[in-house]
Order: structure tokens, then sequence, then C-alpha cells
């Protein structure tokens, strides 16, 4: 509570229901908005440097780390490029994964233990690697799905 109490008073939007674990790194709160119900595990990093929004009942592992900022390689001046994350609701984001800037994880969808994204992620998909591939199709995920979303 104590946490969540925190960073709404620097900002974030947080719903009700919502458990930040310890050693969260939160960059900038006034760039997160979170859902209901949502679990976020011990040593998460969330670099804020564009919005981030979380949706409602979902996990975020310990030591994962969603990342919305990066720099040109290519360019002499390395610049810095920024993009938002989204996590659909009813999502998991499993232990040490790593979302990088301008992805979407869809709804319901599931992202593997130590998978690194920097693809969106569609409705209901299991993802899973480096780079993360999607292993299930959404139609084989469906009862699965439909009970992480609170469906019967």
């Amino acid at each position: 509570m104590w946490r969540v109490f925190l960073l709404r008073q620097f900002g974030a939007r947080i719903g009700a229901g919502v458990v930040i674990r310890e050693n969260g790194n939160i960059s900038f709160p006034w760039r997160l908005a979170i859902g209901d119900h949502v679990w976020i595990g011990e040593d998460v990093g969330i670099l804020s440097l564009a919005q981030v929004t979380i949706g409602s009942n979902v996990c975020i592992s310990q030591r994962a780390y969603l990342c919305t900022g990066s720099h040109d390689f290519r360019r002499e001046d390395f610049k810095l490029k920024v993009a938002p994350i989204t996590v659909g609701d009813g999502s998991w984001i499993a232990a040490a994964s790593f979302i990088a800037p301008g992805v979407e994880i869809g709804p319901g969808a599931v992202v593997s233990a130590g998978s690194v994204v920097f693809n969106n992620v569609r409705a209901g998909a299991f993802v899973r690697g480096n780079p993360a591939v999607e292993v299930e199709a959404r139609s084989q995920r469906s009862d699965l799905t439909s009970s992480l979303m609170g469906g019967s």
C-alpha cells in the first residue's frame, strides 16, 4: 500500500487492489497508468521515458523490465528514441522478461520467463525466447485466456 500511495503522490494513476513488491524501480511515475488487481513483483523495472499503460488483472513477475527508451546506435549523436508500452488486461509478463519500447502486449497474452519482446504480442498469444516468438496460436489458448479474463 505504501508504494502505491507514494507513486500516486508523484502522478501515477493506479487502480484498486494493486500490489507492488519491494525494490521496484519506476523512473517517472507520472507516465504510469495501472488498472485494477495488478501484481508487480520484486525488482521489476519500469523505465517510463514514455507512457506505460498496464491493464487490469495483470501479473508482472519479478525482475521483468519494461523499457520505453533506447538509442539509435546508427546515428553519430546516439539520439534517444522513446515509445510507449501497453500491457493488456489479463496478461502475464513472466520473470526476467524484457519488453522493448513501443511494444503492445495484447489482452490475455503470456510472455514466458526470460523472453525478450521486440514486437507486439497479439491477444491470447503465448510467446517465449530471445527474440520472443509465438509458440501457441490464439485459438489453442482460448480456454486459458477465458479463465485469465474471468470467464468460465
